[in-house]
């Protein structure tokens, strides 16, 4: 490995195997910033807060402002890292910036503060290139054939359709998620037609071959997720099956394509085991979220304001505990993530 490499591992052994202090709620109370007029904020970073604040008033659905929370917390976590990292002198080369960056293009696009909410389906330079039809489920025509297929199978009992239903979803979300990236990449291109200076040429031509590298790795995570549900879609669910959440499928499967041996592999199924509990967990105050919500709208329009103020104050601990949530299961999935996919790399790089 290059020096600078271990360096950079070794800093995340370090950094990674260090416990999460005190609870998510402390946390955020104990690192909470102050903006230049000192109101207190939600979040350290500028741009962060200001996705935030437009995000309240685009008035989101709870869930998906939870969701959102979330992945702005997470957004923060690997930022603060990143500055570390840099003054360190352990980012030389842009690499960690530009994932930073293509993260958080992700974020917007996912959550329509892109400015191209209308646009992206209608743009043909993608995966998506079909006309929308009545009875679509999936915005994809071979993930809708293959629904549709088992469906109508006889080979799925209601709770296993309901399982690769999730896992269907969970594939579009990656296609979305490659369609974002490759609009930057596109984005990165034009802008590369223009430059003059040689040096600055050379650093977006480094930053391109990464965005490249990005997409390649997308698509090939793409391909083996389409011909899992391909597979189950003509077999069935076999009785071997670990997992039900698509997220924890997909790290099972990628770890049994790693080097890991047997005895890494347990271990991990058993981590995973804990991880797909906290995944449902997760899920379950979403649920109770979105009932509180209706709830609160319901007794909103009756005008009680002694029970509005009641069920305001349950909506608002419930939406706390979901963000809480939804924070410590996307940071154990990047951990996790990490763990596997560097493994992975160490076994096929000595």
């Amino acid at each position: 490995l290059a020096p600078k490499r271990v360096r950079l591992i070794e800093h995340y052994k370090t950094h990674d195997a260090m416990p999460m202090a005190g609870k998510y709620s402390k946390e955020i109370n104990e690192q909470k910033a102050s903006d230049k007029n000192n109101n207190q904020v939600e979040f350290r970073i500028a741009k962060l807060n200001q996705v935030w604040e437009k995000a309240i008033r685009m008035q989101l659905a709870p869930v998906r402002l939870s969701e959102l929370h979330s992945d702005l917390k997470i957004q923060e976590k690997d930022e603060l890292q990143w500055k570390k990292l840099k003054a360190e002198g352990l980012d030389e080369d842009g690499e960690r910036e530009a994932k930073l960056r293509r993260n958080f293009n992700i974020i917007l696009a996912k959550y329509g503060m892109d400015g191209k909410k209308d646009t992206r389906a209608l743009d043909s330079n993608r995966l998506k290139d079909h006309d929308v039809k009545d009875g679509d489920t999936f915005d994809d025509p071979r993930l809708d054939k293959l629904w549709n297929k088992a469906k109508t199978s006889g080979k799925f009992s209601d709770e296993e359709l309901q399982t690769l239903q999730r896992e269907f979803h969970h594939h579009k979300d990656k296609i979305n998620e490659y369609n974002i990236v490759m609009d930057t990449v596109s984005r990165t291109e034009e802008i590369h037609k223009n430059v003059i200076s040689p040096l600055e040429g050379d650093m977006k031509e480094h930053v391109l071959h990464q965005k490249h590298a990005d997409l390649k790795q997308r698509m090939r995570g793409l391909n083996q997720g389409f011909e899992r549900l391909r597979k189950i879609t003509h077999e069935g669910y076999g009785a071997d099956s670990e997992f039900k959440e698509p997220r924890v499928i997909e790290l099972w499967e990628m770890a049994k394509r790693s080097n890991l041996t047997e005895v890494e592999l347990d271990s991990l199924k058993e981590e995973l085991r804990h991880f797909e509990t906290k995944v449902e967990k997760h899920q379950h105050y979403q649920e109770q979220l979105e009932l509180s919500h209706q709830k609160l709208k319901h007794v909103e329009a009756l005008g009680d304001n002694e029970h509005t103020m009641r069920n305001k104050e349950k909506y608002n601990a419930l939406a706390e505990k979901a963000r809480e949530m939804g924070y410590k299961m996307k940071k154990h999935l990047q951990d996790l993530t990490n763990k596997i996919s560097q493994n992975g790399l160490q076994h096929n790089e000595l």
